[in-house]
């Protein structure tokens, strides 16, 4: 199988699967963990108050856990978002998905959008910080302009959408921001990310992660699309 390709494990190890929807039971997350450990996906995103309690039930398992910060509007104080970052990390997130200030951000305040990711980045202590842009609410100009303060201010990723603002992820915002990041940063698409199809697109504009709630859809096509490549395989090695 060619990498353009992508095999169900490969995809498995790209996904931070979704838990955030704020009506979610303790069993309605219990079953989405759950499922996080039997496709053995990269991570989690859980809400905040969720991170100690998803962390016990996934010890063990390889999925790391993750969560979100100033989520989902980005206008909480900075000091609140560092403090939420420090929280969180002590409960035992591995990973931050951070929204910047898209009003300061729409503002041209660059300056202040750049000192509130670095101040996540700082509370964060090495973890890894991704830095959500809300592309539906901005322009092209915007786009870049997030990119570059979340890249000086030290974030590993830049990503497209909470999924709580309408639209999402399109292929024209991830070509601008791998275009805009350097390659020490990295490009998350979310926000609409359902199917094994527009994974495997966004993979080819560099994408390296991506956050849905689809996890189980796109690897069961995945998968169901490897054994058939087996399939085939072996059909052609018995022709010879």
């Amino acid at each position: 199988m060619s990498a353009t390709t992508l095999s169900a494990a490969a995809i498995a190890g790209m996904i931070d699967h979704a838990i955030l929807k704020p009506e979610l039971t303790r069993t309605e997350v219990d079953a989405q963990l759950d499922l996080a450990a039997r496709y053995r996906i990269f991570s989690v995103c859980v809400r905040p108050s969720d991170v100690a309690h998803a962390a016990a039930r996934l010890a063990g398992t390889g999925v790391a856990v993750g969560t979100v910060i100033g989520f989902p509007h980005g206008t909480t104080s900075t000091a609140a978002k560092a403090a939420e970052a420090r929280q969180a990390i002590a409960d035992g997130a591995a990973e931050l998905d951070m929204v910047l200030n898209v009003g300061r951000l729409r503002s041209g305040l660059t300056d202040d959008v750049e000192a509130d990711i670095a101040a996540v980045v700082g509370a964060a202590d090495g973890r890894v910080v991704k830095v959500i842009l809300e592309t539906a609410l901005l322009s092209d100009d915007d786009v870049v302009a997030g990119c570059r303060a979340a890249e000086s201010a030290g974030a590993a990723f830049v990503k497209t959408s909470t999924g709580f603002a309408g639209g999402g992820a399109t292929p024209e915002h991830l070509a601008l921001m791998r275009a805009t990041v350097g390659p020490q940063v990295q490009v998350k698409a979310s926000g609409g990310v359902r199917d094994l199809d527009t994974v495997l697109a966004f993979h080819a504009a560099g994408v390296t992660r991506f956050g849905t709630s689809g996890t189980a859809t796109i690897l069961d096509d995945a998968a169901a699309r490897d054994a058939g490549a087996d399939a085939a395989a072996r059909v052609d090695d018995a022709s010879y």
